[in-house]
């Protein structure tokens, strides 16, 4: 089995032990524990989902008595998301959270009609068609927003000014994503005006990703951008070939840092977890999710691993080093 997957299945198995509980009793005119039903394409437990028990429990609400957060996931799979949502309004959860997945927030939005639905990291929910206005988003759904397509030029002059000596960037991405097909368009035209070369590689399949990561050593690139999106797996392939051969990698999110990546840029997830909790706090005091405004995710982290750059022997620009949010060493 997969490392990760291994380690995120452990992180579920312990929130679902807490997770979706029976025999729940009547407090305030309200039945308690509220059941949350969290919805994901990644592995496990996500920053969002993570963040959002965070904050219920600092705006004073009890684990176990008060909430419960039982976690649906469907390991990089989007086409499986619709069946696990509809499986979660089966089940009779009191609300729908989603974390950092477009393609999640669609199959959630698509169950019910009735169950509010929470999101968090989610980008484009005007474009998507998933709210009507950010003041008034419209049926049962609202949540925290993030501008993580628009900072992918961002992401990588970053990543250019980090290792200067970088000039042709990998990027590999599922062909069938539409997110991925849209961030792919933006580095495109980011590369264009840095003066770098971009090597696109649309996948269909996890086996494609190795065979493209397998041969990174015969002079495909210098330095791999990683998705945003969990569709194949292809961020947690990435990270164990960057392992492997020695390649400079950069993510979108602190947790890849975490665990071993050499940087990411962009929005924090985790913020944009305890973000959503004011407004499920918000729902359980009587508010409807329709008139609820969309809020937005400013807090931008630039996160650098020191660890890995000198195992790898890379010099990192002071500027970079300068400018990080977050270094860990």
């Amino acid at each position: 089995m997969h490392i990760l997957a291994l380690r995120s299945i452990l992180l579920l198995m312990l929130l679902v032990s807490i997770g979706l509980l029976s025999g729940r009793a009547a407090t305030a005119g309200r039945t308690y524990p509220l059941r949350i039903g969290a919805l994901t394409a990644a592995w496990g437990p996500t920053p969002e989902i993570i963040g959002l028990r965070d904050g219920l429990i600092a705006l004073g609400y009890r684990e176990h008595e008060q909430f419960a957060i039982g976690v649906r996931f469907t390991q990089g799979d989007p086409a499986a998301l619709p069946a696990a949502a509809r499986d979660l309004v089966q089940d009779g959860v009191d609300l729908l959270f989603v974390g950092g997945d477009n393609d999640a927030a669609q199959a959630a939005w698509q169950a019910t009609t009735s169950i509010p639905i929470v999101f968090a990291g989610v980008s484009n929910p005007l474009g998507s068609g998933l709210i009507q206005s950010f003041a008034q988003p419209g049926r049962n759904i609202t949540g925290v927003t993030d501008l993580d397509l628009e900072l992918a030029p961002k992401r990588l002059q970053v990543f250019q000014e980090m290792l200067p000596g970088l000039k042709r960037l990998l990027f590999l991405y599922d062909a069938a994503h539409p997110g991925s097909v849209a961030e792919a368009r933006a580095y495109r035209d980011a590369a264009s005006r840095l003066g770098v070369a971009l090597v696109e590689h649309p996948v269909r399949t996890q086996e494609e990703v190795q065979a493209v990561l397998a041969q990174m050593h015969q002079g495909q690139g210098d330095g791999v951008l990683a998705p945003g999106s969990m569709a194949l797996n292809i961020p947690g392939f990435i990270l164990e070939a960057a392992a492997q051969r020695v390649l400079p990698t950069m993510f979108h999110a602190a947790f890849w840092v975490e665990r071993g990546a050499l940087a990411s840029y962009g929005p924090d997830y985790y913020d944009s977890g305890r973000q959503a909790a004011r407004l499920v706090d918000k729902i359980l005091r009587g508010a409807k999710p329709a008139e609820i405004p969309v809020e937005g995710n400013a807090k931008i982290e630039f996160v650098i691993n020191r660890k890995t750059a000198h195992a790898w022997g890379l010099t990192i620009a002071p500027e970079a080093l300068f400018q990080a949010n977050r270094l860990i060493r």
